[in-house]
């Protein structure tokens, strides 16, 4: 799913333009990274923790020659899904179980999506590298 899907998604739910929409995204967005930079941790409830960490300084080997190289110390952003969050992705994990048995299709089964949910017909996904974030 992409940043205008979101967009679209909670445009049509809740009335207003997806201009407007788009705004409100990308404001919430740029909270989450001026967060991150500034205090290095952002908590959001029911959905999850991004973090700043510093990796360390190693000695790597290139797969290709063999050859030692050495990687510099880096900060990236990692990201720990809430209660909520895994509690509905392991819904999905035993509906897909299921339907492997044969009982049913994963998606039928699948969390159901609550009424206060702004993307209740969306999903999210979280890449935790570097670029958790992105403006698309």
């Amino acid at each position: 799913m992409t940043k205008k899907e979101i967009v679209k998604a909670i445009s049509d739910e809740i009335g207003l333009t997806q201009l407007k929409t788009k705004e409100i995204v990308q404001k919430t967005f740029d909270a989450i990274i001026d967060t991150l930079i500034h205090d290095k941790r952002i908590e959001l409830r029911n959905f999850g923790v991004f973090e700043v960490k510093r990796r360390a300084a190693r000695k790597a080997r290139n797969p290709r020659t063999g050859e030692k190289v050495y990687v510099a110390e880096k900060y990236v952003v990692t990201f720990k899904p809430g209660k909520e969050m895994e509690e509905r992705v392991r819904q999905l994990e035993e509906a897909a179980a299921r339907a492997a048995s044969g009982n049913e299709s994963p998606m039928a089964a699948s969390a159901p999506m609550t009424e206060n949910s702004p993307l209740s017909s969306a999903a999210v996904s979280v890449d935790a590298g570097v670029s958790a974030v992105s403006s698309s």
